[in-house]
């Protein structure tokens, strides 16, 4: 029987990404997940934190508190240099709209319009948290680092997938087919990272 983990998201592309590293990290079916869908009435929570990591550990431990199940929440973003690291945790709503991916990516294209391409370095940065129900938390984060392109490449992905390559690619984000994309991004390396520990605490 397989062990039931809430994803605090209601994002479903995060939801379909998690189950597939979980189930290559673990094996098939050994997590049953499921997201914030399933909760009817679940209240958005503010992300406060002025860190990814602050954010993810307040709605894993809302989700854990909420369902009684452990919890896994990611918070993610972009970091980009010529903006002195930001958007940061502001980057789904970077625009003004929370999840707008096209107003986000237009918005942050024409700030660094006139940025050399030599200075538009710039990482994705995950960081995941697993809360369980008895207080137990743990945290992790993962990185890739590359540079913020003019104009979008490609039609997978989501967010900013389509503006981002990655250091040593030729193809952005967007391009690369999903299992190409988990083996490098940074929710793929931090998902994988955390799939150790969920492996020891939830899987046996």
């Amino acid at each position: 029987m397989s062990a039931k983990l809430l994803l605090a998201t209601a994002n479903q592309k995060k939801l379909v990404e998690l189950q597939r590293i979980l189930d290559l990290a673990l094996g098939a079916n050994r997590i049953q997940l499921v997201g914030l869908g399933d909760f009817e009435g679940y209240p958005d929570v503010p992300e406060t934190g002025l860190t990814f990591g602050e954010n993810a550990l307040i709605k894993a431990r809302e989700g854990a508190k909420r369902t009684g199940l452990p919890t896994v929440a990611d918070d993610s973003g972009i970091t980009v240099d010529a903006l002195n690291g930001m958007p940061g945790v502001f980057s789904a709503r970077w625009s003004g709209t929370h999840g707008n991916d096209d107003a986000n990516l237009d918005l942050l294209l024409a700030q660094i319009s006139d940025v050399a391409d030599e200075q538009r370095g710039g990482a994705f940065v995950c960081a995941a948290a697993l809360v369980l129900p008895n207080g137990r938390e743990h945290l992790v984060e993962g990185r890739q680092t590359g540079r913020i392109l003019r104009s979008r490449r490609g039609e997978g992905g989501f967010g900013y997938d389509p503006i981002f390559l990655g250091d040593g690619q030729t193809r952005t984000n967007a391009e690369l087919s999903p299992a190409e994309k988990d083996a490098i991004s940074h929710r793929g390396k931090a998902f994988r990272e955390l799939s150790k520990v969920i492996a020891k605490e939830l899987a046996g």
